[in-house]
């Protein structure tokens, strides 16, 4: 995997320089290298590159147009990319120089194991004042999460999703324990039902850290590691992306990964509910109900539905020891996409003070989250005529609103709680955002549980 302390170097070393100038600082330039811009048609255009070569004809700077106003924080690190192989460092700090030098290294992420290319050694020096530490944490998280995404199913089911938080676990001392088998279908019967027709046996992961007098933080993250639909089977179409129906899982790991090695004074739980929807004849069946864990009887509206069932299962888990924080990340529903795209989340709590402090990190973090309402009439859409509650409802509208009201109905003892419909997926690349599985929230995450815990 890539290794962010590989390209964010901390030791002043020889570097070519980066320039960033705009059109009327280009204007003040000498003339001679006035001369040979305008040969090369560099105008110093947002972004645009100008390679300057000094005797001999060695690489002696690189200009740089100065990003647009509403330009993208990664946008100016995300040149990495286009730059030859070399060292770099910027003549003047950039402003927001750690969400520059974070665009550039998530913007050198590759997912190549099958066709396996050299790394491109494109390294930067880092400004003076940028906390590396948290700079390397934060893009190595974000690659671990990306890998874990991206990694295909036949290669990344229950068992590897459990072998990597054991992994993480192992690296922070953390314990980690598993319930599966018969443990699984008399205490978690709906993530039992959820994961019964795969050969690939559902579990739930539970992983703890931190010392028992520090406030609790529970992670809880869907381990779909794919989703055909069930008996309510997906057209091709939709099942071609579903090897990041785990995205949940991997978010929530990235997320405490970074708590961890932070070393914040929390005691951390996280619980990934790990399971294949897959169809065989045990497969369970619209119309069926199961009393869940908690106790509330749930009528199986569609199978395709099933990331809320092993989450409720999870939640009520966490919920039993009455948590200070709660927060779950899930790739649920594909209403949130409709309603605010691929790159824009949403989340959902209760808390008025949670939700500023979220929606304050997410824009600090350039880590986007969107809140939405937690809107109680809709509760009559996800009523059953035969249980508690219903999985999908009926309508068709307001389809992420209705996942979280229905996941709401299993938190009742926790300080605050907070739930993300992510994608967990970048469909079209974007500055420091490549084509494939992304980290959505972990960052922003992270700011907000050590803003409130580290005194």
């Amino acid at each position: 995997m890539l290794n962010a302390s590989e390209i964010l170097l901390t030791k002043s070393q020889p570097a070519t320089a980066l320039r960033v100038l705009d059109k009327a600082a280009l204007a003040r330039e000498p003339a001679a290298l006035r001369r040979q811009a305008q040969s090369l048609g560099f105008e110093a255009a947002p972004l645009a590159l100008l390679p300057v070569t000094g005797e001999g004809g060695a690489l002696a700077e690189v200009l740089v147009g100065a990003p647009a106003g509403n330009a993208d924080p990664f946008a100016l690190g995300a040149n990495s990319s286009r730059l030859p192989p070399g060292t770099y460092a910027f003549g003047t700090p950039p402003a927001a120089p750690h969400l520059v030098a974070l665009g550039w290294a998530l913007e050198l992420y590759r997912y190549d194991p099958f066709r396996p290319a050299p790394a491109k050694a494109v390294k930067l020096v880092l400004p003076k004042g940028v906390d590396a530490a948290k700079l390397h944490a934060e893009a190595n998280a974000s690659f671990a999460v990306r890998d874990m995404i991206n990694t295909p199913a036949n290669l990344f089911g229950p068992d590897e999703l459990e072998a990597s938080a054991r992994a993480l676990a192992s690296r922070h001392k953390a314990k980690v324990s598993v319930i599966k088998g018969s443990a699984l279908e008399k205490g978690f019967p709906l993530i039992h039902a959820v994961g019964q027709a795969s050969p690939r046996r559902p579990r739930l992961i539970d992983m703890q850290w931190g010392q028992a007098r520090h406030p609790k933080v529970t992670l809880v993250g869907k381990g779909v590691v794919f989703d055909t639909g069930g008996l309510d089977i997906k057209p091709s179409s939709s099942m071609i992306l579903m090897k990041k129906d785990m995205g949940g899982a991997a978010n929530v790991l990235g997320l405490a990964d970074l708590i961890m090695r932070a070393k914040l004074p929390v005691r951390l739980r996280v619980l990934l509910p790990a399971v294949e929807n897959a169809i065989a004849g045990d497969a369970f069946r619209p119309s069926d109900v199961f009393k869940s864990r908690k106790g509330l009887t749930v009528e199986i509206g569609n199978t395709d539905a099933e990331g809320r069932l092993i989450l409720a299962d999870a939640l009520a888990y966490a919920d039993e020891e009455a948590p200070d924080l709660l927060v779950d990340m899930a790739t649920l529903t594909g209403a949130a996409r409709v309603a605010l795209g691929p790159d824009l989340p949403p989340f959902y709590t209760d808390d008025e003070q949670l939700a500023a402090a979220i929606a304050a990190a997410a824009t600090a973090q350039n880590d986007p989250l969107w809140r939405l309402p937690l809107w109680r009439p809709y509760d009559a859409m996800i009523e059953s005529p035969v249980a508690d509650i219903n999985n999908a409802g009926v309508g068709g509208f307001a389809g992420s609103i209705t996942a979280a009201l229905f996941l709401r109905r299993f938190v009742e003892k926790a300080g605050a709680y907070a739930h993300f419909d992510i994608f967990g997926w970048t469909p079209g690349a974007k500055p420091g955002r490549p084509k494939g599985g992304e980290a959505q929230g972990p960052r922003a995450l992270f700011e907000v549980i050590r803003q409130r815990y580290a005194k």
